[in-house]
């Protein structure tokens, strides 16, 4: 241990909500390890990936689950255990270590994706129902639900705006504060309850407007809504009208959409990444 403290390793990466992935890249130098190139190579290897779950554990706890919870907040509470956070980092893709030009340092990079750890976190087993209205009204038959939140919103109960920011397991809300979708909803463990993505995706030059990867979503006719406020500790969980609400909940086909997942949601480009 006294000499593995004094090993220079160290850590960058970054949190993509839009591509739903955690990439981050492992260092050392290998002067500090009194490792000399090429007979200790495999020992470079081997301290480059002990090192990779003690540094990477910080950010992935660090994580917002919903509007008031982090991972590390879940672990806490004995809700997740710190053992399965570590599974989840350990089925990272990786990339063979390599040397810097000047061989002084040895780096290997990681991608884990953001989707296998909310589906870790998925713990019902027969979905809730979509909520439904006494009063449907006329609705056309959608794609999916793609919900624009790219600027500062009115703070529900409150004076003041702000920008909303992702989560795992945002809610939406109508403007009477019915709870139009939460996790619980969704039929599959193994899709992300929302997908995000920013402004210029949807003004794609296409017969739908939107990018591939949006279409792949919410299809070619998604209902477009503007959010009108946010809810919650943290300004994850969005509020929307309640006309444009009804318009999701009046028929079986649109509210397949939401217990389906098939939601996505723009926000500012400022807010879907995260340097560490």
């Amino acid at each position: 241990m006294p000499v593995f403290s004094q090993v220079n390793t160290a850590i960058s990466g970054i949190v993509e909500w839009d591509t739903m992935q955690i990439k981050a890249e492992i260092s050392l130098d290998l002067a500090s390890a009194g490792i000399r190139l090429p007979s200790g190579r495999t020992q470079a290897e081997t301290l480059l990936s002990s090192s990779y779950l003690r540094l990477i554990r910080p950010y992935i706890l660090d994580l917002q689950v919903d509007s008031s919870s982090t991972i590390g907040d879940l672990v806490n509470r004995g809700e997740f255990s710190l053992q399965e956070t570590e599974a989840i980092a350990l089925r990272a893709g990786s990339v063979p270590p390599a040397l810097s030009p000047d061989m002084r340092n040895m780096s290997a990079s990681y991608t884990m994706t953001l989707s296998g750890l909310s589906s870790s976190l998925m713990r019902h087993t027969n979905p809730s129902p979509v909520s439904r209205t006494l009063n449907p009204v006329s609705t056309a038959r959608y794609t999916g639900i793609l919900i624009i939140a790219a600027e500062s919103l009115p703070i529900y109960s409150m004076r003041g705006t702000a920008m909303p920011v992702p989560c795992l397991f945002p809610k939406i809300w109508d403007s009477d504060m019915n709870l139009i979708y939460e996790r619980s909803m969704l039929e599959s463990r193994n899709i992300p309850m929302v997908r995000y993505s920013t402004l210029p995706e949807i003004f794609r030059n296409s017969p739908s407007g939107l990018s591939p990867e949006l279409e792949a979503v919410v299809g070619d006719r998604p209902l477009r809504i503007f959010a009108r406020g946010v809810f919650g500790i943290n300004p994850t969980d969005l509020i929307i009208e309640r006309s444009d609400a009804l318009l999701i909940i009046s028929s079986d086909e649109n509210r397949r959409l939401l217990s389906q997942g098939r939601v996505a949601v723009i926000l500012d480009e400022s807010v879907l990444s995260k340097k560490f």
